[in-house]
């Protein structure tokens, strides 16, 4: 028997998760939540309902688990924790100083509900933040460092876009090419945030917008762009849909560590994504199915990718997965 799906936000992130259930024959999408009015809203699962986010407050949805594809900025915060009290949910927040506060708030809501919630699934933080604690227990004498794009971050975009004034933006991450080469190297540079990384945006804006504010704005935003070199391009819309419509992302960790005087060892860890959302869709799929499992075994709370077993996420049993894949 399938487990049920929601998805609560259809942006590009509800169509990736949307896209990944159709790849998983465990999984069926039941239901599509909207702020938007439902009738407007075409989705591509044929007998999947359309439904406002309200009916979610009545705790009677018929899912087994609620993922959510809304902004970090200012909804999960909100959300997770309101819908963890009602349903077993699914977040990939990516504000990385603000996760604690946000695990708190779910662990709470979900533990009085008997639910699971699982926060920050994604490739960074998800994927990636896995593979940095394999690095440190493995190589506990060491350094990560992570490296991400060039591409296009969504929850950057997004913080972007709620500035006023701002019609669209892709934000895109680059990594400095002098950077990755000195840690690839092993020879475990100190570097500062500004010295990996920079940022650039392309934004379209309102007709009459103030540019100058708005460009301050995003290149003061904490948690976000203040500690980088960004660069703010303003274009128009077709320019943005003529250049910039894909949504490629990736990236790497690197981890330089040693197991004994003047023996180094480095671990890499790479992706080359063609659509950021749908990768990211796609790691919230595998962990709606964790948060099933472990909700049926009569786990409750919050939890992080950290905290669950890599054959939690996978539809093959113990036995096909220990012949095959360990």
């Amino acid at each position: 028997m399938a487990i049920k799906i929601g998805i609560l936000g259809y942006g590009n992130l509800g169509k990736g998760v949307e896209a990944a259930i159709k790849k998983n024959e465990d999984l069926e999408l039941v239901a599509v939540y909207t702020r938007r009015a439902p009738e407007s809203l075409s989705i591509a699962t044929p007998g999947a309902a359309v439904k406002s986010i309200e009916v979610l407050a009545g705790g009677k949805e018929a899912i087994d688990v609620l993922i959510i594809c809304s902004g970090s900025a200012t909804d999960l915060p909100q959300q997770t924790p309101r819908f963890a009290a009602l349903y077993n949910v699914i977040d990939s927040f990516d504000t990385h100083a603000k996760i604690p506060e946000h695990f708190a708030a779910v662990d709470a809501a979900a533990k009085n509900a008997g639910k699971i919630g699982i926060i920050s699934c994604g490739w960074d933080p998800g994927m990636f933040s896995i593979n940095r604690v394999y690095s440190l227990s493995v190589l506990p004498d060491g350094e990560a460092y992570t490296f991400w794009g060039r591409g296009v971050s969504q929850g950057h975009s997004d913080a972007v876009r709620r500035i006023e004034g701002v019609k669209d933006c892709r934000q895109y991450t680059v990594p400095v090419p002098e950077a990755l080469e000195a840690v690839r190297s092993g020879s475990n540079p100190t570097l500062t945030t500004a010295q990996k990384h920079t940022r650039e945006c392309f934004v379209v804006a309102e007709e009459g917008a103030d540019l100058a504010r708005i460009e301050n704005e995003i290149k003061t935003m904490p948690n976000y762009f203040a500690d980088y070199d960004t660069t703010v391009h303003f274009i128009d819309e077709a320019q943005m849909k003529a250049e910039h419509a894909a949504l490629p992302h990736g990236g790497s960790v690197i981890y330089s560590g040693t197991s004994s005087e003047g023996t180094k060892h480095v671990i890499e860890y790479s992706l080359k994504l063609d659509s950021n959302p749908e990768f990211t869709g796609s790691v919230l799929a595998a962990f709606a199915r964790a948060a099933y499992k472990l909700n049926k075994e009569g786990a409750t709370g919050a939890k992080t990718v950290l905290d669950i077993a890599p054959s939690y996420l996978s539809a093959k049993s113990g036995e096909e997965l220990r012949k095959h894949y360990l």
